[in-house]
């Protein structure tokens, strides 16, 4: 049984410690450091504001590049369009639960 270390890990300037065997150490930190640089790139687009938007967005962007991958197909047009439409969803339901409070 390996044993259970913990890791302390940065993702947009916000501290973490995750639990982690310590033969999965460098993986979780190569998927620490891929997560931190898409969502400065989001945060540094402009277009989002808000890291649990940001981590949404993000969220919904590798899962769609992953279950497209999956498939067999990779059309990059289509994929920029699809998240076009996620950034606009996800801007309005936002807009809409301001409006709530």
């Amino acid at each position: 049984m390996s044993d259970i270390k913990n890791v302390d890990v940065s993702i947009m300037g916000r501290e973490f410690r995750i639990a982690c065997p310590e033969e999965e150490e460098e993986g979780l930190r190569e998927a620490v450091t891929f997560l931190d640089r898409r969502m400065n790139e989001i945060r540094d687009s402009g277009r989002l504001v808000g890291v649990e938007r940001i981590a949404i967005m993000v969220a919904l962007n590798i899962t769609n590049e992953l279950l497209t991958t999956r498939t067999g197909g990779f059309d990059i047009g289509d994929l920029q369009r699809r998240i076009g439409l996620m950034q606009k969803q996800l801007d309005q339901a936002m807009l809409d639960q301001e409006k709530l409070f």
